[in-house]
């Protein structure tokens, strides 16, 4: 059940050939690049796609060696205080820690981890509608400042005034509702500021973070 959780959690593992220079293929170390693995928590089949990568230097994986060394660093990576640094810097967990006996604490700890991280993406968000809906009344202000001095222009007949002024009055009108979601999204985000700051001191004490 915890298990199912993790893959939920996070991504699945890794797909694709990792890249591997000959040099890499050919002095092996695999029991070391294996701890890493673990210790970064990605898979433990990560070792395929070294094979598939190495075969065309004619080397294969010492899978062995791997298995123990990503034995060893998984344990470091499964840590609780591990696993909300992980959520909270917004990164996959590939479910590596099924079967460790710290992985109850460690899916808890990246839970937290991650409603910090979602509190912090909801305030960038919010933030950047406050910035795009900025932007669009500058130009709508820009716009409406063209039309009101080309209203003003020689020349015109009454037909091409009336037509500058049509113009306008759907710019201002836009300009008012612009507005007023602008100041909304402003509300969002001294909402969102609450929120990620309740977030993060109930994080801190908890975590020590």
């Amino acid at each position: 059940e915890l298990a199912a959780g993790a893959v939920i959690l996070g991504a699945m593992a890794l797909s694709g050939c990792e890249t591997m220079s000959e040099g890499e293929c050919l002095a092996g170390d695999w029991s070391r690049r294996g701890y890493q693995d673990g210790q970064a928590g990605h898979a433990l089949d990560r070792v395929d796609s070294y094979a598939q990568a190495c075969s065309q230097y004619g080397v294969t994986p010492d899978a062995r060696a791997y298995h123990a060394g990503w034995s060893q660093g998984v344990v470091l990576y499964c840590r609780p205080e591990n696993g909300f640094q992980v959520g909270a810097e917004g990164r996959s967990y590939n479910g590596v820690c099924a079967g460790q006996r710290t992985e109850r604490g460690f899916v808890t700890a990246y839970q937290d981890g991650r409603t910090v991280y979602d509190a912090q993406q909801a305030l960038r968000s919010a933030e950047s509608s406050v910035s795009s809906l900025g932007g669009r009344l500058a130009e709508l202000d820009e716009k409406i400042i063209h039309f009101e001095r080309e209203l003003r222009a020689p020349g015109l007949t009454d037909a091409q005034r009336a037509q500058i002024r049509d113009r306008i009055g759907e710019l201002r009108a836009e300009h008012r509702s612009t507005e007023r979601d602008w100041r909304r999204a402003q509300d969002a985000v001294a909402e969102a500021e609450r929120h990620a700051r309740d977030v993060s001191f109930y994080m801190r004490g908890r975590y020590g973070r």
